[in-house]
């Protein structure tokens, strides 16, 4: 795997990311990226809202909705599917990458190394298919929680 991604480096992509796409930093998009910064793994909406709440920032849950969606299109963050009926949201080191998710604890671990690309080329071909981009999330059980 590549160099370990501080979660301040990882802000601070983010960060630039949005002002490379013209999207405006402001307070309440600056208190959603903050707050995932401080996840170890992922959140959905609702955690990160609450978080914030407890710390006393006024963000409002359809505020911090919309500014989940809008990061997640300027591809500040990345949205996970491993959760029932919710996205879960992450701020992830830059570049292409996959995630190994947990699905009894939550933990995310990134996957730097691809080797899809000339798989999805030959199965392309196959069915006349051009692939532009793919991603992949993988839903397992960590040894922590039991798996081996």
């Amino acid at each position: 795997m590549g160099a370990q991604v501080t979660s301040k480096t990882k802000r601070a992509d983010a960060e630039a990311r949005l002002r490379e796409v013209g999207v405006r930093l402001t307070t309440p998009r600056l208190l959603v990226l903050q707050a995932l910064s401080r996840e170890p793994h992922d959140a959905t909406a609702q955690e990160i809202h609450g978080r914030l709440r407890t710390s006393g920032s006024p963000v409002g849950l359809a505020t911090v909705y919309r500014t989940l969606t809008l990061l997640q299109e300027c591809g500040a963050v990345d949205a996970l599917s491993h959760r029932r009926g919710e996205s879960c949201y992450r701020l992830c080191g830059p570049g292409h990458h996959h995630h190994l998710v947990c699905s009894a604890c939550h933990q995310v671990q990134e996957l730097t190394e691809c080797e899809l690309d000339d798989w999805l080329a030959g199965v392309g071909k196959k069915h006349g298919f051009r692939p532009t981009s793919h991603s992949l999330e993988v839903v397992g059980i960590c040894s922590d929680c039991g798996a081996g």
